[in-house]
């Protein structure tokens, strides 16, 4: 039993010290490029000489073992009946922590007494399906989805929609502020320490490329707008 257990460690340490190697080549090749965000993981892919390479943000590249080659692409499994992405599904648990690491104090939260599950919305309060989205709010809460709302303003930091994101995040009541501005109503213009960069930043980082961008709970993404009953059956079936 001892030695069973004595080759498996000394497998283990290998396996490590094998991994090491060509870890610390990804990395070196990898910080000439000034990556906007960090490396979290790296690991073994399923093709031999190829890793995966986890970034914080839950984005996955692949890059070969001496680091001269970089891949950036989904890697499908073709061994079963159905392709399988591989990387959407790496991706999305990855992105899941980030989004649902978010503080609530940071979102616009709108949300029924006892949530099933939940949604994070990156929205933008001039994008005309984000508005109808919003109309639909109190139906996914009554169907028991909570919708956190994060900013994502498509013109950019500093630009006018931008400005009134961060007058929502400001206002004392910011349900009602993204209500009113998601009617196209003016509201007061407000100023203070708010997040609508940061989150706008975050976005770029997981993917979000239009509004509304909504991840499910275990990370999924559904772009674009989906009728309410349609969204809540995903969510639900998304946790």
């Amino acid at each position: 039993m001892r030695l069973k257990l004595l080759i498996a460690s000394l497998s283990a340490l290998c396996a490590t010290a094998v991994l090491a190697e060509p870890a610390d080549d990804i990395r070196a090749s990898l910080s000439k490029l000034n990556l906007p965000v960090a490396i979290k993981t790296i690991s073994e892919s399923p093709i031999s000489g190829v890793y995966q390479v986890q970034l914080d943000s839950g984005r996955i590249l692949y890059a070969s073992g001496d680091g001269q080659f970089l891949i950036q692409g989904a890697l499908y499994d073709l061994s079963a009946a159905q392709p399988r992405n591989l990387t959407s599904a790496a991706e999305a648990a990855g992105i899941g922590e980030v989004v649902n690491a978010l503080p609530q104090d940071q979102l616009v939260i709108f949300a029924p007494d006892k949530p099933k599950t939940h949604v994070t919305v990156f929205t933008d309060v001039d994008c005309g399906y984000c508005r109808l989205l919003h109309s639909e709010v109190g139906e996914l809460n009554d169907l028991g989805i909570e919708v956190r709302y994060a900013a994502f303003p498509r013109s950019g930091p500093g630009q006018p929609s931008a400005k009134i994101m961060e007058s929502i995040w400001c206002a004392e009541d910011r349900q009602e502020a993204m209500t009113e501005a998601k009617l196209g109503n003016k509201i007061e213009t407000l100023t203070c320490d708010n997040p609508v960069n940061k989150q706008f930043a975050l976005g770029q980082q997981v993917g979000v490329q239009g509004t509304p961008a909504i991840f499910m709970a275990n990370g999924v993404l559904l772009p674009g707008y989906k009728p309410a009953a349609e969204l809540a059956e995903q969510a639900l079936a998304n946790q």
